[in-house]
């Protein structure tokens, strides 16, 4: 019965050692997809705020009346061009 049981413990023992390998090895893995998704993360955030400065830069009231200007030639328009209407 002393046998037995030592044989037991031990199976206990070992399949616990093992689970305590496999759960490092486990969170070792997860831990590099972390930080690989971190760095993914941080290299998004950075171009995001270059979009939307580069956004803001086209959206600049001043650029689109150069661009108006320039690439489709319009112009303001003379005083007797314009009417109110009510």
């Amino acid at each position: 019965m002393g046998a037995l049981f030592m044989l037991i413990l031990l199976a206990a023992v070992l399949a616990s050692a093992i689970g305590v390998v496999w759960t490092r090895h486990e969170s070792r893995v997860l831990f590099v997809n972390l930080t690989a998704l971190q760095n993914q993360r941080d290299e998004l955030n950075i171009e995001y705020g270059r979009l939307e400065l580069e956004q803001a830069t086209y959206a600049e009231p001043r650029r689109i009346d150069d661009e108006a200007r320039q690439k489709l030639g319009m112009l303001d328009p003379r005083p007797q061009d314009i009417r109110l209407l009510r």
